[in-house]
């Protein structure tokens, strides 16, 4: 086996809140149709690595479902596999302890080199080009390097290099970034040199990559950038996911349609869509099992949903199988999966934009969170920042007008 990759897949994204409440951030649905660790698993299939470690943690029924046996990414032949490696003793306390905990798995294998993802990301890479390089710098780590303007470099980690792209320093978050190279959390590591970096750190609790294994890779050791130019984000927040799903809407660096580099997820068996004669429809995504009779408008549409006639959806983002009644009006919403919305409810409306009380700093440009399984009253008012949160059985939602900025749990 020449490569064996590695998908981090455990992370709760708490700045999705609601979407995160009941299910880990790469299991969070996206784009209609698929969640976002399908990127990354599509991103190793198309380039010919078909045998992949998932390691999964927080809430890990709706990943572990959703993955399987790997059959829509062609996992379940005979010379591929996925593999769900979950904590065992105790939970995984920083990226590199994660795959310490797993080691004897990589060993087990014994690839050439080691690729280890992030599952949040939405992108589409050719990682072979990326293991070519690594070959041919002869290096030990060799790490995916996004080209970024230099006033957002402080965002990220980020890798001085030389002219040969070899990396002289990590500097995380610099407050003045000396280059534009930011880190993206892909890295190729030649398998033994791996396995030396991990062990060499038996003390560290929190053994993480971007603190303790490639600083100290970069003193004693040859590390490379990769640098990669094309479409990369990063949805861990409320407006980047609203942002980055409507983007989808019309033209976008991200191509969905591309037969070469097709993404691939578990489908559900539905009929097509049905567009009704009351039914208008434009710049949005919609998918199989819709029944739509009213108004569509930059917005995606997710497996299942109903629109009523009459009703008007405007910038949001609809998950699967929401029903939402006669004469609505909703606007910059994301809603979650099954939720009933009553009839002539108007969600994400008035000129209040106070940011959302309990939690200012991810709601406060007007979008609308609703969780999952909810049953909303007919004439319901939301206005605007708001968070109802989902719980395990359908639930009624008594109120019926929900200012800016309040949170129901």
């Amino acid at each position: 086996m020449e490569t064996l990759a590695l998908i981090l897949a455990g992370g709760r994204g708490s700045r999705l809140d609601i979407l995160s409440e009941r299910r880990s951030k790469p299991a969070v649905p996206f784009a209609g149709k698929f969640r976002i660790i399908d990127f990354a698993l599509s991103n190793c299939c198309n380039s010919g690595i078909f045998q992949i470690g998932i390691l999964t943690q927080y809430l890990p029924l709706s990943l572990n479902e959703h993955i399987g046996v790997g059959k829509p990414w062609d996992l379940d032949r005979r010379d591929s596999f996925v593999t769900l490696l979950q904590p065992n003793n105790s939970w995984y306390e920083g990226t590199a302890d994660a795959i310490r905990k797993n080691i004897e798995f990589v060993k087990r294998y014994a690839s050439k080199y080691v690729l280890i993802l992030s599952g949040d990301h939405v992108y589409k890479m050719d990682y072979s080009k990326m293991i070519e390089q690594h070959k041919q710098t002869g290096a030990d780590l060799t790490i995916a390097a996004k080209i970024v303007p230099i006033e957002e470099a402080s965002r990220f980690g980020v890798l001085e290099t030389d002219s040969n792209l070899k990396i002289n320093k990590f500097v995380e978050k610099p407050k003045e970034p000396k280059s534009n190279k930011a880190s993206m959390g892909i890295y190729v590591f030649s398998t033994q040199a791996l396995i030396d970096a991990i062990e060499a750190h038996p003390d560290i609790v929190d053994l993480d990559f971007g603190k303790h294994i490639i600083p100290d890779m970069i003193e004693s050791k040859n590390v490379y950038a990769y640098e990669y130019y094309d479409y990369w984000m990063d949805v861990g927040t409320y407006d980047s996911y609203l942002e980055t799903n409507l983007e989808l809407c019309g033209d976008t660096a991200l191509d969905l349609y591309d037969p070469s580099w097709k993404i691939y997820t578990k489908s559900e068996d539905l009929p097509p869509a049905k567009i009704g004669d009351t039914a208008s429809i434009s710049k949005s995504l919609i998918t199989n099992g819709c029944q739509i009779e009213g108004e569509v408008q930059h917005s995606v549409i997710s497996p299942g949903v109903k629109i009523g006639e009459g009703s008007v959806i405007v910038n949001s983002v609809i998950l699967n199988d929401v029903v939402i009644g006669k004469n609505c009006h909703i606007e910059n919403t994301i809603i979650d999966k099954e939720t009933v919305i009553g009839d002539n409810s108007i969600i994400g409306t008035g000129d209040d934009y106070q940011p959302n009380k309990d939690k200012p700093k991810i709601l406060s440009s007007g979008i609308n969170v609703i969780g999952k399984k909810l049953i909303l009253p007919e004439g319901l008012v939301v206005e605007r920042n708001v968070r109802i949160f989902s719980c395990s059985n359908p639930k009624m939602i008594s109120e019926r007008h929900i200012t800016s900025g309040e949170t129901l749990k």
